[in-house]
């Protein structure tokens, strides 16, 4: 049953049993989280990180069962959502807190403040499943097990003795019959956050069509593996990833709003959920996360990730997505590279009748999967 609870940001709808609050992570930032499991001392904690544009909340039909597996369950608004302050919302700042290595130590620091010295289990989704993996990689001893979902790690990049070369594509998507554009360069745009936040259609109906057009509810989702990075196959994705060069990402989702009966017909995310989102974004803009993807399209902090070269992820790790989800084949070949290179990999599952949201669009089984890996013993 629903319950709908009232906090300084206006009223959220949220399964019995979770709650919100805040701490101080040490790193800047104070953290909004939900919790749910909270009410037994020594529990082991489930640690569950969003994507973009998701929130904690996400996580709101997932944390119930596993908090009745015995586990503290939390999940943070990370650096740049929701209702965790501390980050700057502007476009030109210094993007080191938003690299990768420090999004491990937010997390971190969240657990320590809520004296937890490891996380039993720890889940992320899209680019919440980057920081899960860099996160059990760098510190096995605090990440216990490891399941990332929707975008696969291909683990650390190997050393070079020249800068990295240009993995840009850009004149090839744009020379295509068809021109396009690479969604990750796209949202590293200044007019990104604006083309967002200020769409004509608004940001609730821009993400209502968002969250419908990567889902299994989108007939056009049928993903395989593609060949290699190059324009051609590349182009082979829908536009959410692989955008028309003319469109902004709320023109490109426009084109795919589901109509009334659609969202009417749409029970992992009824309008009064997905109100919640458009509340959290009108009020922040995108920015935060957007930053996300600069650092990564920006190069400037793949250095420091070579010092990792050659490790691999030695705890425990599973892999969940959606049949429906192209988010694990955008990347051609890191879904098997992760698989190869994993210490103890325990599995791939993609499940039926979901698409991007897997843990949104699927939860039961989503939630079945894990309890299923984290009871399991070590190793594959």
């Amino acid at each position: 049953m629903i319950e709908i609870r009232d906090t300084a940001y206006g009223p959220v709808p949220l399964p019995a049993g979770i709650r919100s609050r805040t701490a101080s992570n040490g790193n800047g930032l104070d953290m909004h989280f939900l919790e749910a499991g909270f009410g037994e001392p020594g529990r082991p904690c489930a640690l569950l990180l969003h994507g973009f544009p998701e929130l904690a909340y996400s996580w709101r039909r997932v944390m119930p069962a596993l908090a009745e597996a015995g586990y503290h369950v939390v999940a943070p608004d990370q650096r740049g959502y929701g209702r965790t302050t501390g980050w700057d919302p502007d476009y030109d700042i210094d993007l080191a807190p938003w690299r990768l290595f420090n999004l491990v130590r937010d997390v971190m620091g969240l657990l320590d403040a809520l004296g937890h010295r490891e996380a039993a289990l720890l889940a992320g989704h899209d680019y919440g499943a980057s920081v899960a993996a860099w996160a059990a990689l760098i510190r096995p001893d605090v990440f216990r097990r490891l399941a990332l979902m929707s975008a696969p790690f291909a683990g650390p990049p190997d050393i070079s003795p020249q800068p990295p070369p240009a993995r840009s594509i850009h004149a090839g998507l744009a020379a295509l019959d068809r021109p396009r554009k690479h969604y990750h360069w796209y949202y590293s745009t200044r007019q990104a956050n604006a083309d967002m936040r200020d769409c004509a259609q608004g940001v609730h109906d821009f993400l209502r069509a968002y969250f419908h057009h990567k889902s299994a509810d989108w007939d056009g989702n049928r993903p395989f593996r593609l060949a290699g990075w190059t324009a051609e196959e590349l182009a082979r994705m829908p536009t959410y990833y692989i955008m028309d060069l003319d469109r902004t990402m709320a023109e490109t989702v426009a084109a795919e709003m589901p109509g009334a009966d659609q969202i009417a017909a749409c029970r992992w995310l009824p309008d009064a959920e997905l109100a919640v989102y458009a509340r959290e974004y009108e009020r922040t803009g995108f920015q935060g996360g957007l930053n996300w993807y600069r650092c990564r399209t920006s190069g400037l902090f793949d250095r420091e990730q070579e010092l990792f070269s050659g490790r691999r992820i030695e705890v425990p790790a599973c892999f969940i997505s959606g049949v429906s989800d192209w988010g694990v084949y955008q990347s051609p070949g890191a879904l098997q590279a992760m698989e190869e290179r994993a210490a103890a990999w325990a599995g791939t599952w993609l499940i039926e009748g979901a698409g991007h949201w897997v843990q949104q669009e699927r939860p039961d089984a989503v939630s079945a999967r894990l309890l299923a890996f984290a009871a399991s013993p070590d190793g594959p």
